[in-house]
């Protein structure tokens, strides 16, 4: 049955009724103009439920009015959602984000309806998930309705984001600009954090990153390295410098060597530009991309991410500030315990050794209490600061402990070594 073509972001979302449970395509994706339609269709009815990843720019739907109406649940919070998991307006589903198309394909979790954003058709049908394919294709093909914005603006990208548009239930076309994330230039702190971490990157790795100052630092600090590879959740623009540059070319990697291997984009016009219709680069449903047996194929795999805090016996804690849900689990465990089985594979933590405008040390003798443990202490590798970096991979809890106060704020690393003893029973 061909889609119903609107005439309006609103009829397109009137199709939902209450009741329903709610998928929106994220982060570059997120389907902003039918969303802010969303938060206005909501208000008539009752007892929706949002699933979602990070989403960009749709704050619409965290007003307040819409409580009773709409309820946000959460594999991984952003801007939108932050304040609303932090007071108990939202659900916060502690996941891996390999597991969250399983969770779809499997049942355990339905979807009556996914709000999608896509490239305009091709000759055959075919739309794009463009820069964002991550847990939508998933969504997409258990869902009961697809509801999707039509976009001219979207990249057609090469991989798994297909999708015919007989799949469509209702279609809106507009034309509508991409989020935008400038290449952070970084401080002081994130540029010495970069520099040594680029340190432990060696010639014919193959990278996972993020985004952020921390990441653009390091890639920033890597344009004398060769033969680099990508098979990374995210694709930003510190990657495409490095492409441009000749420094990444995946001639190293065995799983699609000579292909950018990633799930989603978010940066520049620029970046968009690139992706679009380019065969080196191939868009997967993030179960792929992030699935440990796949990742340990490639050799000499280097998973860089960041944390929140790391305790001294190197648990990390990424996805909350104590009890205060600050973002998610993600796919941080994925890629290192994927990197961890890959021949030559390393990883990194990286993260500044304060925070509060130096107040507090990031490396504390015990994690906030309600703090969560995304990566244990058993999978955790290098953990690295503006202060250097600290090989924790078969060391003893005191050995972790002294190389763990070496890379904490010299101001922080005497107290330290008195609740390493103190806390832990350990003389340093």
């Amino acid at each position: 049955m061909p889609a119903i073509v609107c005439q309006s972001a609103l009829e397109a979302v009137s199709l939902i009724q209450s009741g329903e449970t709610l998928w929106t395509h994220s982060m570059g994706a997120t389907p902003r103009v039918l969303l802010d339609a969303l938060a206005k269709h909501a208000l008539t009815l009752e007892n929706l439920t949002l699933l979602q990843l990070h989403t960009e720019g749709a704050e619409s739907l965290s007003h307040p009015d819409l409580r009773g109406h709409l309820r946000h649940r959460c594999f991984f919070g952003g801007v939108p959602t932050r304040p609303l998991l932090q007071s108990g307006d939202a659900d916060y589903v502690p996941i891996f984000l390999s597991e969250v198309p399983k969770l779809f394909r499997s049942g355990e979790q339905k979807i009556d309806t996914a709000i999608i954003q896509v490239s305009p058709p091709d000759k055959h049908g075919m739309c794009s998930l463009g820069i964002s394919v991550e847990a939508t294709l998933a969504a997409c093909q258990v869902a009961g309705k697809i509801i999707a914005h039509i976009n001219p603006q979207m990249p057609r990208t090469h991989g798994d984001g297909f999708i015919h548009i007989d799949r469509f239930a209702a279609v809106y076309e507009q034309s509508a600009s991409l989020p935008i994330h400038a290449f952070a230039t970084g401080d002081a702190v994130s540029l010495a954090i970069g520099k040594n971490v680029a340190e432990l990157v060696r010639d014919g790795d193959c990278l996972q990153m993020g985004i952020g100052a921390i990441p653009d630092a390091v890639l920033s600090c890597l344009t004398e390295h060769k033969d680099l590879g990508v098979h990374t959740e995210l694709f930003s623009d510190g990657i495409l410098q490095l492409v441009e540059k000749g420094v990444i070319n995946n001639s190293k990697k065995r799983f699609y060597p000579g292909k950018l291997v990633t799930g989603f984009a978010l940066g520049s016009q620029k970046l968009y530009d690139y992706v679009d219709d380019n065969p080196a680069v191939i868009f997967m449903d993030i179960e792929q991309v992030n699935d440990t047996s796949i990742i340990r194929k490639n050799p000499n795999v280097m998973a860089i991410n960041s944390a929140l805090q790391v305790d001294l016996s190197g648990q990390v804690c990424a996805d909350s500030i104590g009890t205060k849900i600050y973002s998610g689990v993600g796919g941080q465990m994925d890629f290192i315990r994927g990197a961890g089985l890959s021949e030559g594979g390393r990883s990194v933590i990286a993260l500044p050794s304060t925070a509060s405008g130096g107040a507090i040390s990031r490396i504390a003798p015990v994690l906030s209490p309600g703090a969560g443990v995304v990566t244990t202490r058993a999978h955790v590798h290098y953990i690295v600061t503006e202060y250097g970096a600290a090989n924790l991979r078969g060391r003893s809890l005191r050995e972790r402990a002294q190389a763990l106060i070496n890379i904490a704020h010299p101001d922080f690393r005497e107290q330290l070594c008195r609740d390493a003893f103190e806390v832990w029973g350990l003389s340093l």
